[in-house]
């Protein structure tokens, strides 16, 4: 038999070149990419989750992205059941995979699998959504920091969805969230899996953050803001709750000009990459490259992972 295929892991902070050295890497290869991000699964929300274009895709095939209509609730688990179905694929085809990973929860479920979480109770979510419409998000992340504070950390305060599930979780199971992810994992199996993480200087991440935040704008964030409203797609949807689209909705309903809007904007943007930086220093065997992914060292460090 011979050596088990590669599986490339590119991860690390939010505009920290993810996509730029994947793309490189995949046209150096012939491989494709896997899109490990929670955002970029919902079809229609495409400048503020930072999609690539077709343009900027140039050929290479992108996988994991625009899979569910906004309003449809996506897991963990459906992530892992997807991206199984493609590595399968492309195993099958001889092809290189190259994962690009933001979301560390993601990643964490196809490498290392899933534990038998509790089911759903639609009377518990019922109660504790009534409670956000009535004292807010932020009401539900204190109850969650009493009950389960290394969890309600991970989560950020104005996260609905995942901090009604994680009270949920940890309600219906009667213990710590991280005592459920520890036990009955399957990993994933036949695959070598290289990682190798870009964690540029911090002051030159912000500064990066804050030039993707004025292209995004220039881009017409606004815009798509206001087609996805012609949509109809429900100002309660999930992707709606992701950063920056809150910011616009109310920059369209004229309760926050624009210019502060980009300033709370690039405010939530560095705190959520401050936390995937948290999270991806967990990680085990990653060969950390403090550059950025369009820069030479990152590309020649990543060959060499593929090559060795």
């Amino acid at each position: 038999m011979g050596a088990p295929p590669l599986l490339v892991v590119i991860l690390g902070p939010t505009a920290s070149g993810k996509s730029t050295l994947g793309m490189r890497l995949a046209q150096e290869t012939g491989g494709e990419i896997l899109v490990c991000d929670s955002t970029q699964v919902y079809r229609y929300f495409d400048i503020g989750t930072a999609k690539a274009s077709a343009a900027e895709r140039q050929g290479v095939p992108h996988h994991l992205v625009d899979l569910v209509e906004p309003e449809e609730v996506f897991t963990a688990g459906d992530f892992r059941r997807c991206a199984v179905a493609v590595l399968d694929d492309l195993r099958q085809r001889k092809v290189l995979p190259i994962l690009t990973a933001g979301t560390g929860l993601y990643l964490r479920a196809l490498l290392e699998g899933l534990s038998d979480a509790p089911g759903r109770s639609e009377e518990l979510r019922a109660r504790l959504r009534e409670k956000a419409v009535r004292r807010g998000p932020q009401h539900l992340h204190r109850i969650l920091s009493k009950l389960d504070a290394e969890t309600a950390r991970r989560i950020a305060p104005r996260d609905t969805q995942k901090i009604i599930r994680a009270i949920e979780m940890r309600m219906l199971a009667g213990k710590p969230i991280s005592e459920i992810h520890a036990a009955g994992r399957s990993p994933l199996e036949g695959y070598t899996v290289k990682k190798i993480g870009l964690l540029p200087p911090r002051p030159a991440l912000y500064t990066r953050i804050h030039a993707r935040t004025a292209a995004m704008l220039e881009s017409g964030w606004a815009e798509e803001a206001r087609g996805l409203m012609a949509r109809h797609i429900s100002a309660h949807a999930k992707p709606f709750q992701f950063i920056g689209y809150p910011e616009m909705l109310a920059h369209i309903e004229g309760r926050l000009p624009l210019e502060d809007a980009a300033r709370q904007i690039e405010q939530a943007t560095r705190r959520y990459a401050k936390r995937q930086i948290t999270w991806f220093r967990k990680e085990l065997g990653v060969e950390w490259v403090h550059a950025f992914g369009d820069s030479q060292e990152a590309f020649s460090a990543a060959l060499r992972l593929v090559r060795e």
